[in-house]
């Protein structure tokens, strides 16, 4: 069974270290460029559906409008009169 060296220790520890400060400088270099690039694409998603909405309301407002019903009227079978009780 090996053990594992001090010196193997420091070596991984420092690429961790590096690895670790070279993804945080990239991401700094990087960062703007892909939040820049979602937002356009966000914003292209936001105008089609804009666009489609707009297509919709053109469609449905060349329909025919619809003419509200009027209720009909009921047949008037006489007149109501209110009974009070005598005691």
């Amino acid at each position: 069974m090996e053990m594992a060296s001090f010196t193997g220790f420091i070596k991984t520890l420092f690429y961790l270290i590096l690895f670790y400060y070279a993804f945080k400088f990239l991401m700094r270099l990087l960062a703007p460029f892909l939040m820049r690039k979602a937002m356009d694409k966000m914003q292209e998603k936001m105008a089609q559906q804009m666009h489609q909405q707009q297509q919709r309301y053109q469609q449905n407002s060349y329909q025919e409008p619809v003419k509200p019903s009027m209720p009909k009227e009921k047949k008037k079978v006489g007149e109501y009169i209110d009974y009070e009780e005598v005691q």
